[in-house]
């Protein structure tokens, strides 16, 4: 009777934990299978949404030129003709034009799209600059450079198109929303810390006209990479439902914080700037204003990094709280050394507290304003942010001439309180 063939000997399972002593020493090797990865951190996970990365691009080639085109507009301006009265009259009649024309134009966007509104936004913006360009080159008359500079407010919101997306790709999903809009804040920054210098280069060592040429280039081709991306555009509103996000219950109170805290950045350009000049190396305040961005910059960052507690409402006085003490430090660094280095560094540690603001702010926004209205919503903050810019760059300039630019150092500290007060119980009682 065939017998069955016995089955080969297994091997012996490898042990998960092997121990042995050698002399006076105990070896111990662990043989489990390493079956699990680290876990991505969260802008890894962020970025791998689909069509994150590919719209993400678009848009920061796009927004860099939000920094470079009004120090080219002076550069050029102020270079040819001979005049930076001029030059600041023309950036201030864009900056007014733009704070009139954006909430419209973010309302085209929101009725009829990215893509079929901000597209042709941004070419007739693109002509203006060119416009301009060639005003300057040929020596048309002073009145036509106003002319010109007014037509490129119809640049749309870059930032505010790549958080809506955001906010239509994680619908339900707070801490990634949390993560995208810290990362589009620290975008801001770097692009505000690099648009400048980029500008007043390409303006000096190549010719007066290069900067905003260059701009040019660079906003249309970024638009055209962002808006080709349709798959993550937020869905057209022809008719929105929603009343007007100004009527939004707790939205006007956060346009009042955003004026605020306009007046700190516009303060403290001027601020700075002057105080380089007095010290000596006015071409050193680019690269100290750099450094507030970069602090900004790297605390919005590791903001995004970390898991917020409590809702955005009862942080938002906190954040401010933490920015207006902040903002101590260049104010005393002005007033005791007088030292450059030191103001820099000051700089540096009191722009740690910007970008946590700007993004609870933005998270506020967001929260308030209606589905269908959130490009105009977000447009209407920076047009806060806007004209709180141009109020403090006026009272700084005031403060510079006729008492000192370290006096000028108190207007940021005075307009961040203010904004702190603004957001104490009266407002959080609307959240």
């Amino acid at each position: 009777m065939p017998r069955p063939t016995p089955a080969p000997p297994s091997r012996p399972a490898r042990p998960a934990l092997f121990l042995a002593v050698t002399a006076d020493t105990l070896v111990a090797a662990d043989f489990r299978p390493r079956t699990g990865r680290r876990p991505p951190g969260p802008y890894r996970r962020l970025l791998a949404t689909p069509g994150a990365r590919a719209f993400t691009i678009g848009n920061l080639i796009a927004r860099l030129p939000m920094g470079m085109f009004s120090v080219s507009a002076v550069v050029m301006i102020a270079g040819t003709r001979g005049s930076y009265a001029l030059a600041g009259a023309v950036t201030a009649t864009g900056l007014a034009a733009t704070a009139l024309v954006a909430p419209w134009t973010a309302r085209l966007v929101d009725r009829y799209g990215q893509a079929r509104a901000a597209l042709p936004a941004t070419l007739c913006a693109a002509l203006g600059s060119l416009a301009l360009l060639l005003c300057v080159r040929y020596g048309a008359p002073a009145w036509t450079l106003f002319a010109a500079y007014a037509a490129t407010a119809t640049t749309p919101n870059t930032g505010g198109m790549a958080r809506a997306r955001w906010a239509h790709l994680l619908k339900g999903d707070a801490d990634a929303l949390h993560t995208a809009n810290s990362f589009e804040q620290a975008a801001d920054e770097l692009c505000f810390m690099l648009g400048p210098v980029l500008a007043a280069f390409l303006c000096t060592a190549l010719f007066p006209e290069a900067g905003t040429l260059v701009g040019v280039v660079l906003l249309v081709t970024g638009m055209l990479l962002f808006t080709a991306r349709r798959s993550t555009e937020p869905p057209a509103r022809p008719r929105p439902t929603a009343k007007a996000p100004l009527r939004s219950p707790g939205i006007p109170s956060l346009l009042v914080v955003c004026l605020a805290m306009g007046g700190v950045f516009g303060a403290l350009e001027v601020a700075t700037i002057a105080f380089a000049d007095a010290q000596g190396h006015r071409a050193a305040a680019g690269v100290v204003l750099a450094l507030q961005a970069a602090g900004s910059c790297a605390a919005g960052l590791l903001y995004g990094a970390v898991r917020p507690a409590g809702p955005a409402g009862h942080r938002l006085p906190w954040c401010v709280a933490a920015m207006t003490a902040l903002l101590t430090l260049p104010l005393l660094a002005a007033s005791l050394g007088g030292s450059l280095p030191l103001l820099a560094l000051a700089l540096l540690a009191g722009g740690m507290a910007t970008a946590p603001t700007m993004v609870t702010t933005m998270t506020l926004v967001q929260h308030r304003t209606p589905e269908d209205r959130l490009n105009e919503g977000m447009t209407l903050a920076v047009t806060g942010l806007l004209g709180g810019i141009a109020c403090g760059s006026a009272a700084g300039g005031w403060t510079v001439e006729h008492l000192s630019p370290t006096a000028a150092y108190g207007l940021p500290l005075t307009a961040a309180a203010t904004a702190l007060l603004l957001t104490l119980p009266p407002t959080r009682r609307a959240l």
